[in-house]
């Protein structure tokens, strides 16, 4: 009777798994995640689970949660090979959010998950990530690398994110101030911010993929198309402690554009009146709508069309709330009012 071979001995990075490689990240990430700490953060990295010291802070704190993805801008970002900026739209989709109901957001946690870990290209996203937190006054307390193998194709990751932020509930923004004759502020975007992209990406591989096309001014398309999410919460919660009385509501356009954010935070009974002639397509969405024969309607359905976030006022606090952002250097403009509505139609653009 024959004996069987003996197996030949596998290890964890036999089967496709790089541990050495993922403690490399972590010692690499370590003083980019560090930057973004707040004095609330409790230990560093390589806990179980993160801490953070609220106590002293809120009387009554609300706090406010939000996770979100980037959609299919990592497409484009893995095919032109940009990964430094598309953690900072991670952290934008999130932190522009739960601001929306005038919360800080105080922490946030990352899943990138990956097939084979690249340690240029995960330093990269998480660096971005980090820079991201610092600059909307978060910290980035953890998250998680994931090396799966045989679940990506090689060279793709994925990307998700979750915040906490919180809120005073006394001035807790849930849109029930917003009355008829409320004058909408629409703030600028950086571009098209992480929405809608399914669609950018077809017409840009329709048009041939410009890469270099100046769209004006020296600004290339690939550039313009891959502008990282602006992130609103410094400037806005500056704008909150000076005016916060006279802000009803706000709103973040992403998914489903104009026309299907900002009547998330209207009272039913209430409905908008938009100024088709407020909203002036910047140059990349001019191309985009150009390209793509895209019509108005869907153009205000799928982007921001130049417009990232909405303040709702009553008209007597327009003029300050205008100077309060000029002084803050957000450029904006008036582009509707709050109106009566049936059970109809609640938007109207016209």
């Amino acid at each position: 009777m024959s004996q069987k071979p003996t197996p030949a001995p596998l290890t964890y990075r036999d089967a496709g798994v790089d541990i050495d490689a993922g403690n490399e990240v972590v010692e690499r990430i370590k003083p980019l995640v560090r930057r973004s700490f707040r004095p609330e953060v409790m230990g560093g990295l390589g806990g179980f689970g993160a801490l953070f010291d609220l106590s002293g802070k809120y009387r009554e704190p609300v706090l406010v949660s939000g996770t979100d993805g980037v959609g299919t801008k990592l497409k484009l970002a893995q095919q032109l090979n940009r990964h430094d900026t598309i953690g900072i739209d991670l952290v934008a989709m999130c932190v522009n959010d739960v601001l929306v109901q005038g919360a800080e957001p105080l922490f946030f946690l990352d899943y990138f998950a990956t097939g084979k870990l690249d340690v240029e290209t995960t330093v990269a996203v998480v660096g971005g990530i980090a820079r991201g937190c610092e600059e909307a006054g978060c910290a980035l307390i953890g998250g998680e690398t994931a090396e799966m193998p045989d679940m990506y194709p090689p060279g793709e990751y994925d990307l998700a994110g979750f915040t906490v932020g919180a809120v005073e509930k006394s001035r807790l923004l849930d849109g029930s101030k917003v009355r008829e004759g409320d004058v909408l502020i629409g703030i600028a975007s950086s571009g098209p911010h992480s929405n809608g992209y399914s669609l950018i990406r077809r017409i840009y591989d329709r048009a041939g993929r410009p890469a270099d096309l100046d769209l004006g001014g020296g600004v290339r398309l690939v550039d313009a198309l891959m502008a990282p999410t602006r992130l609103y919460v410094k400037p806005v919660l500056a704008l909150l402690r000076e005016h916060g009385e006279a802000i009803h509501a706000m709103a973040h356009i992403t998914g489903g554009g104009l026309t299907e954010n900002i009547i998330r935070v209207v009272p039913e009974g209430l409905g908008l009146e938009i100024e088709a002639s407020a909203i002036v397509l910047p140059p990349v969405f001019e191309w985009l709508q150009r390209e793509g024969a895209v019509a108005d309607a869907e153009m205000w359905r799928t982007f921001n069309c130049g417009i990232g976030f909405v303040l709702l006022v009553p008209q007597a606090a327009t003029a300050a709330i205008g100077a309060g952002l000029d002084a803050l250097g957000l450029a904006h403009r008036p582009i509707g009012q709050v109106v009566r509505a049936g059970a109809g139609e609640r938007v109207r653009i016209g």
